[in-house]
């Protein structure tokens, strides 16, 4: 047998009865047990996996942990878990009544691709193709439209951008959920050639690198 991480959890009672656990340092792990020759990727397992996830977060906060991290026992997960609980305990601490929401919209089109032929120096070049890279943005009125409405409501906010999207990653107050949800319907409405796709909540992802971001 092999078991799934999903979670680190600042208590046991987090996990207990929702999922079995593993003690990792003074944290607890969520961990799903299955055969060693059942494949992760196994459509039923993912979804299994999901719907823990889900009733684990209605319990309390955690962090996710990417899937795929499997191990044998509680001294596997120590040493794959090194030098990582101490960072842990401090975002599960400052974040114990928060989740996360996240609003995904299509990005406007990219910046062009830089001549090498314009730049005197191969320095300045490399500068100006990072910069064409990751300027993706939303349309300006909508996201005006996000930072009256939604922004306020979070305690700390990210936009993350690839080549065809824009995603803004929200930290919010459990409490303040339907208040979020209530502001995605505002945008909705004011922006209806705007489509977008606001979910959640989740648990800590996106936020669990930096407890001080």
């Amino acid at each position: 047998m092999k078991s799934i991480v999903i979670g680190i959890h600042l208590k046991q009672t987090d996990v207990e009865p929702v999922a079995d656990s593993m003690k990792v340092d003074d944290l607890f792990a969520s961990v799903f047990s299955v055969d060693d020759d059942r494949p992760l990727g196994d459509r039923e397992l993912l979804l299994e996996i999901a719907a823990i996830r889900a009733r684990l977060l209605d319990t309390a906060t955690f962090i996710a942990i990417r899937y795929g991290l499997a191990v044998r026992d509680e001294n596997e997960l120590a040493m794959k878990c090194a030098g990582q609980t101490k960072r842990w305990r401090e975002i599960l601490g400052a974040h114990r009544d928060e989740v996360e929401m996240t609003l995904k919209a299509a990005a406007t089109a990219a910046t062009p691709r830089p001549d090498r032929r314009d730049f005197k120096s191969g320095a300045a070049y490399l500068r100006a193709l990072h910069e064409a890279a990751n300027a993706v943005d939303i349309d300006s009125d909508f996201r005006r439209g996000v930072e009256r409405t939604l922004l306020p409501i979070t305690t700390r906010h990210r936009w993350l951008r690839d080549s065809a999207s824009v995603e803004l990653a929200m930290l919010v107050r459990r409490g303040d959920l339907e208040s979020v949800r209530a502001a995605g319907e505002s945008l909705r409405r004011d922006h209806a050639t705007m489509p977008f796709l606001l979910s959640g909540p989740w648990p800590l992802e996106v936020f669990a690198d930096d407890h001080q971001q």
